[in-house]
């Protein structure tokens, strides 16, 4: 073997290698994730599903390994392949520290993917009155549209989520 095949992993070694740094993320290994992207790591690196290590570490609720990620440079408005950003997928979990977090590294409190769908639309679609509260308090539009022109409040009503709809109706009227 050449010093040079020796040198390069073989696209199966690869195939592992992504795979432990995405469980890495899921589990909020943050001190593994920033070696990493010390190392050159891509901090938008996604997987197959579209899912970038932000988008897992978000997700499963590990906020210092978000932090790392946003201090290396990874976008938080990136959408998986469902459309999905970072701060959905955390209203969608009812992680109310998680949404604090990304608002506070600037992530729009509006945000949305192609979709539209907007983290108040998720936190009313699903119930999550506390999260709904503090995205109204930050700003959020209730009236925002997503491409189908559904607003948080035709969610909460489609959802049968009845507190979030009885909280916007307040708000319309």
């Amino acid at each position: 073997m050449s010093d040079q095949q020796s040198s390069t992993m073989t696209q199966d070694e690869h195939a592992l290698f992504a795979e432990e740094v995405f469980e890495r993320a899921r589990r909020g290994d943050a001190a593994m994730l920033e070696r990493l992207l010390l190392a050159g790591l891509p901090a938008d690196l996604s997987n197959h599903k579209g899912d970038t290590l932000l988008m897992l570490a978000s997700y499963h609720g590990h906020q210092e390994a978000v932090r790392v990620l946003l201090k290396q440079g990874a976008d938080p408005l990136i959408a998986n392949d469902n459309g999905q950003l970072p701060i959905a997928g955390a209203a969608f979990k009812g992680d109310l520290p998680m949404i604090r977090l990304l608002l506070e590294h600037g992530v729009p409190v509006d945000a949305a993917a192609a979709d539209g769908r907007t983290a108040l639309m998720l936190a009313a679609m699903f119930n999550r009155s506390e999260i709904l509260d503090f995205l109204l308090a930050q700003g959020a539009d209730p009236n925002r549209q997503d491409f189908r022109g559904v607003t948080a409040l035709v969610a909460a009503r489609t959802m049968g989520a009845s507190e979030a709809a009885a909280r916007l109706e307040a708000l319309a009227g």
